[in-house]
């Protein structure tokens, strides 16, 4: 009995040393992940601001903390176990749903480009906001930022499944929730930090502070209302370009063009880069369009169901 027990220990250990062993690759399978993921990161940091853009600036870091933690609590609880149960049971399934949030983000990308070129969407704006209470608007601000994010979320968890796929399931646990924990983290820490650059700039535009910092404030305050404007454009790019990429990706011919276009610039690095990107952003517009025609037919035909 005891020699069985002592046996049974020794089996515990050589269990634990194992799985000690493979973790000790989690943090280079994290840093290649988190390359991997690393556009859509910059996409999400860009298209985050314009959310909180114009709102009561003491309630902006707020804001940003709410989305933060709907964000993590998302990928953990949501998106990283259904990538595992996906993968696992239907695996053929992660590809459409990728689609259909590639989709989405097409829509909402259209659509707020069609409002900067639609001439009674300035009207339309003037009459919601009477209508609604600054409390009402956060919450509305922080759903739609929600709403993106879980698009650019799945498609982070995704990519981190993707690199994980012919590792232990503790590997894969482990890869999947560094990930999403430390993306969380510097997209909306990096956020946060830009939303309050203007605040740092009165602070150091101070006279109690050296002229040359004084003029380093009054210059970050001047600069940050433009940078948050163009931001805000790129943001929309953003989610057009990613829209159309996540579907692009979902087909075989499409998927090949995207590939062939980046060799044939591939000694241009930069113009391949622009090149793929504009490409993605101009059927993203037209995708968009499309699905936005599709939405208002369905709507309509149920009206008058």
């Amino acid at each position: 009995m005891a020699s069985g027990f002592f046996a049974l220990l020794d089996d515990i250990s050589a269990l634990v040393k194992a799985s000690a062993a493979s973790l000790d690759d989690v943090p280079a399978q994290v840093a290649k992940t988190t390359g991997k993921v690393s556009g859509i990161v910059i996409d999400d940091t860009a298209v985050t601001p314009k959310y909180v853009v114009g709102l009561d600036p003491s309630r902006e870091l707020a804001i940003i903390y709410q989305i933060a933690k709907k964000s993590l609590i998302n990928k953990l609880f949501i998106l990283t176990p259904a990538a595992l149960l996906l993968g696992y049971f239907a695996p053929w399934a992660i590809t459409p749903i990728l689609m259909l949030g590639g989709a989405y983000l097409c829509f909402e990308g259209y659509e707020k480009v069609h409002s900067l070129f639609s001439k009674s969407h300035a009207v339309d704006g003037d009459e919601q906001l009477k209508q609604i209470t600054p409390e009402e608007l956060e919450k509305e601000r922080v759903a739609g930022a929600v709403r993106t994010d879980i698009i650019l979320s799945a498609e982070i968890i995704a990519i981190a499944y993707s690199q994980v796929t012919d590792q232990p399931i503790v590997n894969q646990i482990a890869v999947m929730v560094a990930v999403a924990i430390f993306i969380t983290v510097a997209v909306y820490g990096f956020v946060g930090l830009l939303v309050k650059a203007d605040d740092i700039g009165v602070h150091l535009a101070q006279d109690k502070y050296h002229p040359a910092t004084q003029k380093l404030g009054r210059g970050i305050v001047k600069f940050m209302p433009r940078f948050l404007s163009v931001l805000s454009y790129v943001g929309t790019a953003a989610m057009l370009w990613v829209g159309a990429e996540i579907i692009a990706h979902g087909f075989p011919f499409t998927s090949h063009l995207l590939h062939d276009l980046e060799q044939a610039l591939a000694h241009l690095p930069v113009v391949g880069w622009l090149a793929k990107a504009l490409a993605c952003a101009i059927a993203g517009i037209l995708i968009g369009f499309v699905v936005e025609k599709v939405v208002l037919l369905v709507k309509k035909v149920l009206g008058k169901a």
